[in-house]
């Protein structure tokens, strides 16, 4: 599909007010407080000062030796270090540019910019595209986020980048596995009866391939924060920030799984990226848990728990408490992000954070949580680079949701939420991002800064049908009061736009804003599977029909397989565990 392109437009560069003098008069004038309090001490007492006293002195003073030994040694330093730098700069061209901003907006339809901006209802984005350009680029083939914003990042197609779709078959199980992302355990584990303790870090790699623009820009010695670009996680070390985005998973390793506490009794107990706690109500109090990571020391590795209660109190209203944390409920109202740790011992457990909805109190009890994510003041795994730049942003803007796919898409194909919980989630990802966003855009006077919002592609692919009158899913909807959703979403991103362009207005700075693919209807799908296995291509297990995940597919008579949103693939002998198609027919078997 066609995308929307990027647009420039050139912007007045605000300064940024030197604050070494501030911090170095606050430095003398503590010091000289310091000198106060000593001449105003009264006459020595007479004490006993044990051995102890001594030690503490002495690495006290070692302690304020050795800074200043490396003090010392970097002022020194810094003539040799800013002379390297001007000598690797010396060869370069000199730059028509200080600063570039690249606005990311997944899944902005080109059709739909084009229809909103002719009406007159995106007037930052008409401005921009008539003070600078604005062009359909063609997406990557397939079209999905994981590949074009790979391709966006490193220039290059999938077969050098290696991100071909969100999926891709684990060679040994045939299971499916992320196709960007592997996270395994410690390399050695320390076995004691019936205790496993990890040593070392967990296994996590990024297998996109390629360097990212960013990176080459680091060597160069320029600045660069990228913010919630997708398939940044793990992320790599470079000459600036970054916090990563798609492929984050939750505490639990997932992709996002949600809970769903409910008195009801269904024949239900999961849904896709979900799970149903049934629990029960003994008068006006329910006790239920929270799933959390896999117990890694012991024998089975069991989930880890967070046991919880609610009171309920009225009806629509309840109080929840949590570890040492009282929240009040309220229908319909989520919680804002709530601390979780789960124990492992007498250790300090495994933090994360999650958010509550009370959905129901009369006559059942409902309550949905929000997949279980990374706590960005301490990360279970690194999500940010440097690591501590994913606690900058909490500590000075709050906590803020951590996982790849923050917005919860299958809560509400499962019907636990409704539009305006949906919608809700989106619009809080969406204005968590801004306020990163424009900080960043505040301090970064020379170099790039990159933001991708998501909003655009969640809402279209659950909102699709208030805009198609021949969509299926349009029918029997209990209301319509989120027809215009979409429209009201692409008319918040001309605002952002808007602001945005605002803060760009010097000569020295460009302003591109992007989108990594299109959208259209969604009315129907093919099972390839099930094309291959009417051709002969793929064969069943006699008792193999309905099975999950390919486990009923006999792989000796199976020479290709159909997984992930786009791909074909070939059941390779050698490659794959038990691949049959030799090599050699391989492109004729394509």
């Amino acid at each position: 599909m066609a995308e929307p392109a990027g647009s420039a437009c050139e912007s007045r560069r605000h300064g940024r007010k030197n604050s070494t003098g501030r911090r170095l008069s606050a430095a003398l004038a503590a010091g000289t407080v310091g000198v106060l309090l000593l001449a105003a001490t009264p006459a020595p007492l007479a004490a006993y000062v044990g051995p102890g006293a001594g030690f503490v002195f002495v690495t006290s003073f070692l302690v304020f030796f050795i800074s200043g030994l490396i003090a010392l040694f970097s002022l020194l330093l810094w003539p040799f270090r800013a002379g390297l730098r001007f000598l690797r700069r010396a060869h370069l061209p000199k730059p028509k540019i200080k600063r570039l901003i690249i606005v990311g907006f997944d899944g902005q339809d080109p059709g739909l910019t084009d229809r909103f901006m002719a009406e007159g209802k995106l007037p930052n984005f008409q401005s921009l595209a008539a003070e600078g350009c604005y062009h359909p680029l063609q997406s990557t083939f397939p079209s999905v986020s994981p590949v074009a914003w790979s391709s966006f990042s490193t220039g290059t197609h999938p077969a050098k980048h290696n991100i071909y779709d969100f999926l891709e078959p684990d060679r040994r199980t045939y299971l499916p596995l992320l196709s960007s992302t592997r996270i395994g355990p410690p390399d050695r584990i320390l076995k004691i009866g019936r205790y496993r303790i990890p040593i070392g870090k967990p296994d996590l790699r990024l297998l996109r391939r390629s360097r990212p623009f960013w990176s080459i820009l680091s060597d160069h010695q320029i600045w660069s924060t990228i913010l919630r670009v997708p398939i940044t996680f793990p992320p790599e070390s470079f000459r600036g920030v970054l916090l990563s985005a798609m492929c984050v998973p939750d505490l639990r390793g997932s992709q996002g799984t949600f809970s769903y506490c409910t008195t009801r009794k269904q024949a239900q107990d999961e849904y896709t990226g979900g799970e149903r706690i049934h629990v029960r109500r003994e008068g006006n109090v329910i006790r239920s848990h929270l799933v959390g990571p896999a117990d890694t020391r012991g024998e089975g590795h069991s989930a880890l728990r967070c046991p919880f209660e609610v009171v309920i109190t009225s009806q629509g209203k309840a109080r929840l408490r949590i570890g040492d944390q009282t929240l009040e409920l309220e229908k319909n109202r989520y919680t804002d992000w709530t601390d979780v740790t789960f124990k492992n011992g007498r250790g300090p457990g495994v933090r994360g954070i999650c958010q509550f909805l009370l959905l129901n109190t009369e006559p059942e009890f409902d309550l949905y949580i929000t997949p279980i994510q990374i706590d960005p003041d301490k990360p279970a795994m690194p999500i940010s680079h440097p690591a501590v730049f994913a606690t900058y942003l909490s500590k000075s803007q709050g906590k803020y949701a951590t996982l790849g796919l923050a917005e919860d898409t299958w809560g509400l194909n499962a019907e636990i939420l409704d539009d305006e919980s949906f919608l809700h989630q989106c619009v809080q990802a969406d204005s968590e991002r801004e306020g990163m966003f424009f900080d960043a855009l505040d301090k970064v006077r020379r170099g790039l800064c990159v933001c991708v919002f998501d909003g655009i592609d969640r809402i279209q692919h659950m909102f699709w049908r208030y805009i198609d009158p021949q969509h299926p899913a349009r029918n029997g909807q209990r209301g319509r009061k989120h027809t215009h959703a979409i429209e009201e979403l692409y008319a918040r991103m001309d605002d952002l736009v808007g602001r945005t362009v605002r803060k760009c207005q010097d000569r020295d700075t460009v302003l591109m804003v992007i989108s990594d693919h299109g959208f259209n209807s969604f009315r129907r799908g093919v099972d390839l599977n099930v094309w291959l296995e009417r051709n002969g291509y793929l064969t069943l297990q006699d008792d193999g029909r309905g099975k999950k995940y390919l486990a009923g597919v006999d792989w000796s008579k199976t020479k290709a397989f159909g997984l992930g949103l786009a791909g074909i693939w070939l059941n390779i002998k050698g490659r794959e565990a038990q691949g049959i198609v030799d090599p050699q027919d391989a492109d004729a078997l394509r």
